[in-house]
């Protein structure tokens, strides 16, 4: 064999592939790294593991190489490329507004699509050399694309690109068209033309294709009292109410459509944006024993009015315009009703137009979740069984707000017992009231009844098939039954319902993946809890012991350290204690993973 011969058969093969390249750099990071080295490096540390990394690997990139304070990725397809980085940057965003001006991170990203020679774990050629230039010229908190990367998402990502034109970038030997994604301080907020909110707009979801789809905005207060809000939110909340008791429809949640509170809509492109096909809009004029109720039904293909009709009425009519308006609704959406669902929407579960105005206000504070809050709700649900002892949902508000104090604990005295006497007589008296079931649920789960939380949470939700919060109860109530594979796609279902749901919702997911030994994942998920609410101990603890288990040990101390920073009193002993598990290794198998890296004995 020839010495050229023997040379050739040990030199590896150059493969080719088409790939979507992300380049990335901190603009300014030599500044900022000579204001304060330390400090810099840890921030940037912390925003890797909390946000980029978990992004990247939620959109299957693969990180090519690490440059300081830069990195490059490789993506199977550039739309995954163009979200990933979109989220990326709404994350730093978020991370950065409450730091000061001269101490933000801001990302530059450049996003290429074409041919790359791959050689062991490395990639090049012109779409890695294109990435990097694009980076190089994107504004901080911007992205640029390429022509080509632009052709293949320009239909498939909502968001607004700027064409920059030709332009000449350095090492590239002919000029490369190229499109800008504003930095996130310049993009609006979804649906929205006129907020100035630092938001990028959101990837469009897909509407059901075998039901029909809707979100009901909150209602505008026309009365000339603002504190009256609460009245029109309370009707617009109970069509929400009313038509997610329907099986054949599909309703974005209150907390989600309540998001849009007083902001000028683009009902076209929110409709496409939440994936639903309609959207209703109202408001409400409350004067004296008179009360004015306008609603409109959107089409969102075209914008075009469904149905709108007015109603003027005095106030004790309200229970009967609020069944006329959800008939109208399902009429118009030619939805069949069973005969047991048409009963079911039947009536508002009093006829004493001050004990709804109470359960309203009370409603209204309870769903805030904050101590003072839930505390100022309890008197007006109180007040609401005082003035007519036969409302079941009064008492089913009332039973909530015991539970929520005991689950945080708030009150010292016995809330679950209240909690549990209050469901029971909510469900005597209706036993078609989802938010009794609900919050009988939440008793059974704290007192450590597995099945009969299972049973609850299941009868929440089959009467309101819409519930979130009901979805999320039951995949949580399942997790800690030990049924953690069947509670992820509840709490999927529960996230599809409420785009804009409460961050926990994402720590309960990550506790059902680290139960089934997905730490990757549950690390991916805990970073996007993180990105939203930085301050969660219990997320840190748990991503802690994710890292114990995979050996990254350096991972696992950042996380503890910073876990005890925000909680200094955080025990695991209390964890086990009061956390619900059926099984008390798996509480074991988090203190493993803290042991693993070391942060334990």
């Amino acid at each position: 064999m020839s010495s050229d011969h023997a040379k050739g058969a040990t030199q590896s093969v150059l493969q080719r592939r088409l790939a979507a390249i992300l380049a990335a750099d901190v603009a300014g990071f030599s500044r900022l790294m000579g204001a304060d080295e330390q400090g810099t490096y840890e921030r940037f540390r912390a925003h890797r593991l909390e946000l980029i990394d978990p992004m990247i690997a939620e959109h299957h990139g693969r990180i090519v190489k690490l440059m300081g304070d830069g990195f490059l990725v490789e993506f199977g397809s550039v739309v995954s490329a163009v979200e990933c980085a979109i989220r990326i940057q709404r994350g730093m965003a978020a991370r950065n507004s409450d730091m000061q001006e001269d101490r933000r991170m801001r990302l530059r990203i450049g996003i290429s699509l074409g041919d790359v020679l791959v050689d062991d774990d490395d990639i090049f050629g012109d779409g890695v050399n294109i990435a990097a230039r694009l980076e190089a010229s994107a504004k901080p908190g911007a992205i640029c694309l390429s022509a080509e990367a632009h052709r293949h998402v320009r239909q498939a990502v909502s968001a607004e690109f700027e064409d920059l034109g030709e332009r000449e970038l350095k090492n590239i030997t002919t000029p490369v068209r190229v499109y800008q994604l504003r930095p996130v301080a310049d993009q609006p907020a979804i649906g929205d033309r006129t907020t100035d909110r630092p938001r990028y707009t959101a990837t469009p979801l897909k509407p059901p294709t075998d039901q029909p789809s809707i979100v009901v905005l909150p209602f505008e207060n026309l009365s000339e009292n603002p504190e009256q809000a609460y009245f029109s939110d309370g009707i617009a909340e109970d069509i929400i109410t009313d038509l997610s008791k329907i099986p054949s429809l599909f309703v974005i949640a209150r907390n989600t459509a309540f998001t849009y509170r007083g902001r000028t809509l683009d009902l076209v492109r929110l409709c496409r944006e939440l994936g639903v096909c309609y959207a209703l809009e109202g408001s409400v004029r409350k004067a004296g024993g008179r009360v004015r109720i306008t609603a409109q039904l959107i089409e969102s293909t075209t914008g075009g009015h469904v149905w709108a009709d007015r109603y003027d009425r005095d106030l004790t009519d309200i229970f009967a315009v609020q069944d006329e308006v959800t008939r109208e609704i399902v009429a118009a959406l030619k939805v069949k009703l069973t005969p047991e669902e048409a009963r079911r929407l039947q009536g508002r579960g009093t006829t004493n137009v001050e004990a709804y105005e109470c359960f309203l206000r009370g409603r209204e504070l309870s769903q805030r979740r904050t101590r003072q809050d839930v505390s100022g709700a309890r008197p007006y649900f109180e007040r609401a069984i005082d003035l007519d002892p036969a409302f079941a949902s009064a008492y089913a508000g009332l039973a909530f707000c015991h539970a929520i104090e005991y689950v945080n604990q708030w009150n010292k005295s016995d809330p679950l017992k209240i909690a549990f006497r209050l469901a029971r007589q909510a469900i005597a008296l209706d036993p078609n009231e989802p938010q009794a079931h609900y919050a009988l649920a939440m008793v059974h789960l704290w007192r450590h009844e597995h099945d009969d939380a299972i049973t609850a949470a299941r009868r929440a939700t089959a009467l309101d098939p819409n519930f979130a919060p009901g979805h999320s109860l039951l995949g949580l109530a399942l997790h800690y039954a030990g049924h953690s594979h069947d509670a992820v796609d509840i709490l999927n279902r529960a996230m599809r319902l409420d785009p804009y749901y409460p961050d926990a919702y994402l720590h309960f997911l990550a506790q059902c993946q680290f139960s089934l030994r997905r730490y990757d994942k549950a690390i991916a998920t805990l970073g996007r809890r993180l990105v939203r609410n930085p301050d969660s101990d219990i997320s840190r603890v748990l991503l802690a012991s994710c890292h114990g288990h995979l050996g990254h040990l350096e991972d696992a101390r950042i996380q503890w350290e910073e876990a005890l920073r925000i909680n200094p009193d955080y025990s695991l002993e209390h964890r086990r204690r009061v956390l619900p598990y059926k099984d008390p290794d798996e509480v074991e198998h988090l203190i493993y993973g803290l042991r693993k890296a070391g942060l334990v004995t």
